[in-house]
């Protein structure tokens, strides 16, 4: 059947597109949109047919959401930072065959989601700004995925993530990747304050705490990782509430997962934030230790808004 091929987080920074551009950010992101091209050249190589974003900007109050719709072509401005991103022209090629598959299996693990292909609902600048530098010849097809869970169990997306590659093993056909697009600590600078950190992590403890992190993920420590991650997306000003890195780490095991992180663009700091693009090799794994939907409230401590520590 099918296969999951390439796992990734990744980086969907603005100013990878600012970086493009005649200007004083001209070519400052580099190793970024590098890491970006290194992806898009393995997945070619791994004859990935379907790349699936776990998209942190996609804001959603209820159920897991699927864009599956045949194709997407328009021009698009952040409604976040339309300094940054303004007038981006993007075309990607959906899939909705594999979406509504997806949404069949999660639904079978009682993890409730929607696909949606017949939709006219744009992607959001979490999936088209990687789908730039990796898919500008529209080689491969696009599935986004809402990661920007305001209600929701970590343990469910966790799950989520399981029941995913679940249905691309045993119910698809072709090579899938998957892509958690999203920062490490989301603590934007300051207002009146960007400038000076445009290459800078907000805080000391927050720079500290992501290289604690990204050092758990190159030596494997993925028990330890597991079990603070609830934690670590409250303290640690996690993007999207780190639902898409919960994703990520439910596809490839959970904390039974084994494999040692690659890291293709080393961590910067980026208007306060922390950012990485890092490749988690995929290995067999039973699903085990993947934590059921909605577990038990005391095995999930961080649900947007209350903290159980």
């Amino acid at each position: 059947m099918g296969k999951l091929a390439l796992a990734a987080k990744i980086t969907h920074v603005p100013s990878m597109y600012l970086s493009e551009l005649d200007g004083p950010r001209k070519g400052t992101r580099q190793s970024a949109i590098d890491g970006h091209y290194e992806i898009a050249r393995r997945c070619k190589a791994l004859n990935v047919d379907t790349i699936i974003v776990f998209d942190t900007h996609w804001l959603v109050n209820a159920n897991y959401h699927i864009n599956c719709a045949p194709h997407f072509k328009g021009t698009y401005t952040s409604n976040e930072l339309p300094h940054f991103i303004k007038n981006m022209p993007y075309e990607v090629h959906g899939n909705p065959e594999l979406g509504k598959i997806i949404a069949k299996v999660c639904n079978e693990q009682g993890v409730e989601t929607l696909a949606h292909d017949d939709t006219t609902l744009a992607p959001e600048y979490g999936t088209l700004v990687p789908m730039r530098y990796m898919n500008p010849d529209l080689h491969f097809k696009v599935i986004s995925v809402s990661a920007l869970l305001t209600v929701h169990y970590l343990n469910d997306s966790a799950r989520f993530g399981w029941a995913l590659r679940e249905a691309i093993e045993k119910e698809y056909e072709g090579n899938v990747a998957i892509l958690a697009s999203g920062s490490l600590s989301h603590r934007f600078a300051q207002n009146g304050t960007a400038p000076d950190f445009a290459h800078k992590v907000w805080s000391p403890f927050l720079e500290s705490l992501d290289h604690s992190v990204v050092n758990m993920w190159e030596n494997a420590e993925w028990k330890t990782f597991c079990e603070m991650l609830p934690e670590y997306a409250a303290k640690g000003h996690g993007e999207g509430f780190m639902h898409d890195t919960a994703m990520l780490l439910g596809a490839l095991g959970w904390s039974d997962y084994d494999q040692k992180v690659e890291v293709l663009t080393p961590y910067f700091g980026a208007s306060g934030t922390g950012q990485i693009n890092a490749i988690f090799p995929v290995s067999p794994q039973t699903g085990e230790a993947v934590p059921g939907p909605q577990a038990s409230v005391e095995n999930d401590a961080f649900v947007y808004g209350k903290s159980r520590l």
